[in-house]
Order: structure tokens, then sequence, then C-alpha cells
């Protein structure tokens, strides 16, 4: 299709003080031919009012509200109700560049499977751009597999939302988020999505802008218990992904060395001017930690490992 339908998912819980300048970004990009689904996850601020006054302007915006249950749950109904030929998450504390998903279209029809780019780190007015692959291009799963095995826990290879995917990829096989875990959800869901992908389109162009959350998990103790928890389930879907790729027994120590890994960020490029902003005279607001959610404390942003 030359004009082919783009979902993108918007998990939220308790976003007011950022979610217009998502919104906004999300509404005003370059290719038009959206579906935009933003999924409330029992926010209990304002976020459903400003939800409720850009579903008015905008058809393109569907807003679904269920009862609190967690980042997964919240994407996976995204993916339920998805109509699109392909997949985009933002998160609602975050924004996109103008021409974000038409960078992600083109780069995906040049015959890959999966686009995965470059992005800025936002700590308050101040931006880095963050990777870890140094050059554009397609590449086999195998060698992307080799990329990622330097450095797993890197939140460029765990995390979504630098990401595009096929939805035919994901129906086809059932892929969803993990209930079973609190954070890292994002990270295992790749790594499935990656059983099922010949080619992988790097687009070195950074096109997200991630804000750094203060009271994330990355920020937080996270519990040594569930942390080992969390590393071994994760292990046993890294490790078939390279039992696959006939490369596990070769790199086995490199392979296991991610039990050694901790989220990062790799810094590709110094500290940037202030990041541009989406809402004319519009001021990046100070963040604020989520209140605490009613049931396992999952958090609407996930971390990888």
């Amino acid at each position: 299709m030359e004009n082919p339908l783009i979902t993108i998912i918007i998990p939220i819980y308790n976003r007011e003080q950022t979610l217009e300048r998502c919104l906004c970004s999300v509404l005003r990009q370059t290719y038009s031919h959206l579906e935009i689904i933003a999924v409330d996850d029992g926010s209990t601020d304002h976020s459903r009012v400003i939800l409720d006054k850009y579903q008015k302007k905008d058809s393109r915006l569907r807003v679904v509200r269920k009862e609190n249950s967690g980042v997964s749950e919240s994407r996976n109904l995204g993916l339920q109700l998805a109509r699109g030929e392909y997949i985009q998450f933002v998160d609602a504390d975050d924004w996109i560049t103008r021409d974000a998903t038409e960078i992600l279209l083109k780069a995906m029809q040049t015959g890959s499977e999966m686009v995965i780019t470059d992005y800025y780190r936002v700590i308050g007015r101040k931006i880095w751009i963050k990777g870890h692959i140094p050059a554009s291009s397609l590449m086999s799963r195998a060698e992307f597999a080799r990329y990622m095995m330097k450095s797993p826990a890197n939140f460029y290879y765990g995390v979504t939302w630098n990401k595009f995917y096929r939805m035919d990829i994901i129906r086809d096989n059932a892929l969803f988020f993990s209930r079973e875990l609190d954070w890292c959800e994002d990270f295992k869901f790749n790594l499935e999505y990656l059983k099922y992908v010949s080619n992988i389109r790097v687009e070195t162009r950074p096109i997200y802008y991630y804000v750094k959350t203060k009271g994330s998990l990355v920020d937080s103790k996270i519990d040594l218990r569930e942390t080992i928890r969390t590393k071994r389930i994760l292990f046993g879907y890294y490790k078939e992904l390279y039992q696959a790729l006939d490369m596990y027994e070769e790199n086995k120590l490199k392979i296991q060395s991610f039990y050694l890994e901790f989220a990062r960020d790799k810094i590709k490029s110094p500290v940037l001017p202030e990041p541009p902003l989406i809402l004319k005279g519009e001021k990046i607001p100070k963040k604020k930690a989520s209140p605490p959610r009613p049931h396992s404390g999952k958090k609407t942003k996930s971390d990888t490992p």
C-alpha cells in the first residue's frame, strides 16, 4: 500500500503535565493517515479532560478507558484494537519530531521488517543523542544480534518507542506484552518479535524525545529478588534468539554476560541546546513521579534491566 494506515498506541496513567505536548506532536505528524489509540489506564488526574478535548478536535484519536492494570495491559489492548498495517508506540511523558512517522514508514519500505532509530534523551532543558549502532543501514537479524550482544541492556534495544513494527508479524505470531513482568516487558516483546524477522533497518536520525522521569525504575531501588527473577525470565528469550541463529555456543560467555548488564543508554553526541518545543511558548514542565498504583506497582514508563 502506498498510503498504509499506521496505528500509534499511547498508554497513559496520570500524565496531565505532559500529555498535551505528547498528543500535539502525534497529531501534527507530516504523515497523516493515522489511527491514534490512547489507552487511559485509570488515570485520576486531569488526563481524562485533556484526552476528551483532543478527541473532539481530531477524529483520528480514539480514547479507550479501563481500570488501572499496568502498561502491559494498556499496550495489549491497543494492539487488540489496532487496524493499522504498522505499529508505533509513544509514551505520554515524551514526544516525537514532526516527521517521525514518515521517517519510520520510509525506512520500513526499504525491505525491512522492523525499524530502530536513535533518540533524544531529555533531562531538564538539556538533551543528548542516544543510540548504539554507528551507521544507518539495512542489516540481517544476525548482524543486529551481534550489535545487541555488546550491550543487551541498552535502552536502544529494550524499549518499544524507538522502533516500528509490522502488525501482521505481531498478529500472526500472537505477540503480546507480558503480564508476569513488572518491568522489562518491552524487551521481552522485542526479543520475541525478532524471532520472526529477517531484516532490520537502522536509522541513526533521532526522532523521539525520551524524558527522564524522576521516580522511574532506573532511579529507584529495585528489589534484588525481583531483579534476579526478571533477568532469569528474560535470559530464556535472549538465549533462544541466539540459539535460533546458531550463535549461542560460539558466543556463550558474551551472551551470558547479560546477567551482569544494567540499564544504560550510550551517549552518541554531546549535550545539545534545549530541545525544540512543540507548543508555541510552552515550557517543558518539571516532571513529577506518578502516584503509586493501586495494584502491583507497575509504571507507565518501563525500563530495561
